[in-house]
């Protein structure tokens, strides 16, 4: 399973990308918000951080909008995988995008029927959001697989992007089912290293070694 990391910090990328377990990026208007700086100013920053694909979100609702903001955000870095919602617009950009050759990602994505059609359209990705799909009293996990059945029932070659990742369980489950890519927040991804008989482990060997009274 790839890993990216849903976040505009550039500080946060930067250290999860220090450890190798990071395979790319997301980002969407709100995450650039919440940075307090230029778009395309972050996104540039975002891009030579990390060698994977970095979603840089549209904002246009309409195939031609789309369109002039992706010739935009393609030109900033190889890297950018540009991000369109899952409507009838943003389905012709998709497959316009893909046929020459950038990826796409298709986001918002809340039922196997949307997830079909954006395969069809060629997406590079798709991303369901398993937690807000949770909010609103469906089970995202039985989406992905649902998507996972019918994705190899075909042999579609676009990758299962599970999004709106919310604890490690969903990490967890959404490994088992077999999603190609999690994306989750800093703070969740941090979390997969916490176990507490880890850290129990370690200041039982810590407390032995000071007994020793030896140093290196």
């Amino acid at each position: 399973m790839k890993f990216f990391v849903d976040t505009a910090d550039t500080a946060d990328i930067a250290d999860l990308a220090a450890t190798g377990l990071l395979d790319g990026v997301t980002t969407n208007p709100s995450l650039i918000a919440k940075s307090g700086r230029d778009f395309l100013e972050v996104t540039r920053e975002i891009c030579a951080l990390v060698d994977g694909p970095v979603s840089a979100e549209v904002v246009a609702l309409d195939h031609e909008g789309m369109m002039r903001e992706a010739e935009i955000l393609r030109k900033i870095a190889s890297n950018v995988c540009i991000k369109v919602p899952l409507t009838v617009d943003g389905l012709k950009t998709c497959k316009k995008l893909t046929g020459d050759g950038t990826m796409v990602n298709v986001t918002l994505c809340f039922s196997a029927n949307q997830a079909l059609l954006a395969a069809k359209a060629g997406a590079t990705f798709i991303s369901p959001f398993i937690g807000r799909h949770d909010d609103n009293g469906f089970d995202g996990l039985d989406l992905i697989r649902d998507m996972r059945l019918i994705y190899d029932n075909y042999a579609f070659g676009t990758e299962i992007l599970a999004a709106s990742i919310r604890h490690p369980v969903h990490v967890l489950e959404c490994a088992k089912i077999g999603a190609d890519v999690m994306t989750a927040p800093p703070a969740v991804i941090r979390q997969l290293f916490k176990h507490v008989l880890t850290d129990k482990g370690i200041e039982g060997f810590l407390a032995d070694w000071a007994k020793t009274g030896q140093s290196l």
